[in-house]
């Protein structure tokens, strides 16, 4: 075990308050892995959450492990050390399971180079006894696990709040692996990946999946009932997290607006809002710890006890976004002294708004916009999104024309533009669309910023196209996309791993789906109509 790296993760574990630390004897131990930097895992409330629930079982310890920073990973290949867990600095492959949270597509790379500094096979076939029982869950594992479908024993298909807890009392009944297995396809919302047969036609769409040892056809989506018993709470502050030394509370899930782009709105559904009892007491529960806390939402302007919570004293709360509405009007004045604050318009026009379902008016941003830039508020945050379905260059010079409205209304603050190219996502009205290919999309950023190159206390930022390109192929590839993934082991540069596993990724990104092919998540029942979100798609076209 290299010094330098165990000195570095102590370093770490000094400044936090709420770790736990458990005697591994006779419990199951669980080895918990982001598969990105602490900086980044110890921000995420879900990774946070799982973490604290496994940790109340009397029989399993669980302990915390991540994607080492850039500069440490040849430290760890050079010296030979295995990624170790922070706890007790025991090798992953020490663990009875070894458990990823995974929150974004690209981060599917780094699952494979844990597993290789790690010593542990990538794929289930090459595992034996011996090795841990890989097991996944998060968000990615709701709408589209396939492309990484190969690497795993099990995954948790929506949340796992009551699951987690089932398939533990399996786990610890069960003789082998393989009766584990078969015992956890009878609990609602497990995928054991090996269970099934793919497939393909001559032009490579899915033909069939063949369910094997009575697995079911469909994997169903579990959710929580009532967020208001949900166990995922904050176990862990740290300066040294993302939102540093700051405690996440979750307030809702799901959104009532659902654009037709957007994820969280279709496989989060029903909306579940956390009761004020529940925050209240949450926040009292954090207040002991820290004075910072984040609410989590994605619509924060929706939940229906913003204000009370927001009125609480003692409190320096942080909110994902506000919503552009007259509803924000109070809120904006909560949120004075805060140095940021953000707003969605999504696109420039109204036509394009309505293509995307976005619900909001110019009017709305405006309005919105001059409430946010009068309370002194330092900087006014716009996403954007560009290359959507229906967009033509006018809904690009549309942006520009937005921004510098908004730029008139007032010369304080700045105005941070944040502008991603369009994904298509499972479980949405547009997962049948293709992607802009990579010239168009510079060419549109590069438009946007040469045209507001001149705006005082206006900054452009946007995301690098060929990741977006990349995380589309992730979004909604299949489990051949697999092979692209093993590629990345050896290098990031996600085309020439595609050329070397011999993935066509003008397949996966470029070609428009038709509406009676077998998508490669068609197998998970998410509670959606795939006829409604068909009917969505055309009604966006038409626009």
């Amino acid at each position: 075990m290299n010094r330098r790296l165990v000195e570095k993760v102590d370093a770490l574990l000094s400044k936090e308050k709420g770790a736990v630390s458990k005697d591994p004897g006779g419990k199951i131990n669980i080895c918990l892995v982001y598969p990105n930097t602490y900086h980044v895992g110890m921000s995420n409330l879900g990774f946070q959450g799982i973490y604290g629930l496994l940790n109340k079982r009397d029989d399993v310890v669980c302990e915390r492990a991540f994607l080492p920073d850039e500069r440490d990973i040849e430290e760890y290949i050079r010296t030979e050390t295995p990624i170790f867990s922070f706890e007790s600095k025991r090798p992953l492959n020490k663990f009875d399971i070894v458990a990823f949270s995974i929150s974004f597509e690209n981060d599917y790379p780094n699952i494979l180079k844990i597993l290789d500094i790690s010593k542990i096979p990538f794929n289930t076939s090459e595992r034996n006894e011996y090795h841990p029982l890989l097991i996944a869950g998060g968000v990615c594992c709701f709408f589209n696990p396939e492309p990484i479908a190969p690497i795993f024993d099990m995954i948790f298909t929506g949340e796992a709040e009551e699951s987690l807890n089932e398939f533990l009392d399996i786990y610890t009944k069960a003789k082998d692996k393989f009766e584990v297995k078969k015992e956890a396809i009878h609990i609602e919302g497990i995928y054991v990946p090996e269970f099934y047969k793919i497939d393909y036609n001559n032009d490579g769409t899915i033909a069939e999946r063949i369910p094997l040892n009575n697995a079911p056809e469909k994997i169903k989506r579990r959710y929580l009932k009532d967020l208001s018993l949900s166990p995922v709470t904050t176990a862990i502050i740290t300066t040294e997290a993302e939102f540093s030394n700051m405690y996440l509370i979750e307030a809702m899930r799901g959104c009532p607006w659902n654009c037709r782009f957007c994820l969280v709105g279709h496989i989060y559904s029903p909306i579940r809002k956390k009761d004020l009892k529940a925050i209240k007491t949450e926040i009292d529960r954090a207040k002991e710890i820290t004075p910072k806390i984040g609410l989590i939402g994605p619509s924060l302007t929706d939940y229906p006890h913003i204000m009370d919570v927001l009125c609480i004293e003692g409190v320096d709360f942080s909110i994902t976004s506000l919503r552009a509405s007259a509803k924000s009007a109070e809120l904006v004045e909560l949120l004075k002294g805060h140095k940021s604050v953000s707003i969605a318009p999504e696109a420039g026009t109204e036509r394009m708004r309505k293509a995307v379902n976005k619900k909001i008016t110019e009017k709305d941003i405006l309005d919105t916009s001059e409430l946010v830039l009068n309370a002194g508020i330092e900087n006014l945050r716009l996403y954007f999104m560009i290359g959507l379905p229906a967009e033509t260059y006018e809904d690009i010079e549309g942006i520009v024309e937005l921004v510098k409205k908004v730029r008139k209304i007032s010369n304080r603050g700045n105005i941070i533009l944040s502008i991603s190219t369009f994904v298509p996502k499972p479980f949405t009205p547009f997962q049948w669309h293709p992607m802009e290919s990579l010239d168009s999309v510079k060419g549109k950023l590069k438009f946007i910023k040469k045209a507001l190159r001149d705006e005082k206390g206006i900054k452009v930022f946007h995301d690098v196209p060929k990741y977006a390109h990349m995380q589309g192929m992730f979004s909604t590839g299949d489990r051949r996309v697999f092979g692209v993934i093993k590629e990345m082991v050896k290098t990031d540069d996600y085309r020439a791993a595609c050329s070397k596993a011999g993935a066509d990724m003008g397949f996966y990104i470029f070609r428009e789906r038709n509406f009676d092919e077998m998508l490669p998540w068609d197998f998970i029942d998410a509670g959606i109509s795939k006829e409604k979100l068909r009917d969505e798609y055309m009604e966006a076209l038409k626009v």
